[in-house]
């Protein structure tokens, strides 16, 4: 079997270091969409580096994007990259990101569960500076044709969707260009810009990334209900349930609890299908 799930638990974590300043912030914050208008004050706490804060999907991208997969390479983990797919991720911040930094960033398997016909990787990156931790991140591999080997399910995460109407819908138009901006935070699969590859993917276009409508939904969650501040964000999770286009627009659904907001994204355009599912942010 292709992963050997007791070697890969038992592995040493991957260490790296890694660095950030406001470059690679704002650059992140505008491949979100963010600047538009670009006067206008509620965006340049996202573009301007004299008012700058850090939204914490900046997690996910810190260090060149290695943080969703940096565990792919360790013992016991031999798969088939082409029936791999991000299922899901989960963002913990322990305190606000600082808009320039530098990390340790270790990468360790932390679970393997046998879905059956497949199964799923948790992939964990946590990061701290010299004044502790920083953040963890949980990446979910979907990996097809690896399953049945006897291990455990896992937990479910589903959500169900209130039965009421959402406290909030907010649109947000993904631009053209989008994915070439946002693949220069670090994700440089040609699915995001290449025709003729999507096409061999089994798309008519380029999609847009996953972590980036991901992003895309935590800042209109920050902007929208919790008065545009990064720092009350504690944790965030979603899974992914399907493909947006650039050119298309998320329609995000809002439903506010105690210290929590559920959500749901789709594209307008295609009869609201759906793009992020079992979505929940945790704020203070």
């Amino acid at each position: 079997m292709p992963i050997d799930v007791s070697a890969a638990l038992a592995a040493e974590p991957r260490r790296a270091e890694i660095g950030w300043d406001h470059k690679d912030v704002q650059l992140y914050h505008l491949g979100l969409g963010a600047g538009t208008p670009a006067t206008d004050p509620d965006e340049l706490r996202y573009t301007l580096e004299s008012r700058l804060q850090v939204l914490p999907g900046f997690a996910t991208v810190a260090g060149a994007g290695t943080a969703a997969f940096g565990g792919m390479g360790a013992p016991g983990i031999d798969v088939d990259l082409a029936a791999v797919l991000h299922g899901g991720q989960t963002v913990r911040v322990h305190r606000p990101i600082p808009v320039t930094g530098r990390a340790v960033q270790t990468s360790k398997v932390a679970a393997v569960y046998d879905k059956g016909k497949a199964a799923v990787i948790v992939l964990r990156t946590e990061a701290s500076d010299d004044d502790g931790p920083l953040w963890t991140n949980d990446a979910e591999i979907f990996v097809r044709g690896e399953g049945g080997f006897g291990g455990e399910r896992g937990p479910s995460d589903r959500l169900t969707v209130p039965e009421r109407a959402p406290d909030r819908t907010v649109e947000r138009p993904i631009r053209e260009d989008q994915a070439l901006l946002y693949r220069l935070s670090g994700d440089w699969n040609p699915l995001h810009a290449d025709p003729a590859f999507a096409k061999l993917a089994g798309f008519d276009r380029p999609i847009l990334h996953g972590l980036c409508t991901y992003g895309m939904t935590l800042k209109a969650v920050t902007d929208t209900l919790l008065e545009g501040d990064v720092s009350r964000i504690t944790a965030y999770r979603t899974r992914f349930a399907g493909v947006v286009f650039p050119g298309e627009t998320l329609r995000i659904r809002m439903w506010t609890g105690d210290g929590r907001v559920q959500v749901t994204v789709t594209a307008a355009e295609r009869d609201d299908a759906p793009v992020l599912a079992d979505t929940l942010v945790e704020h203070s």
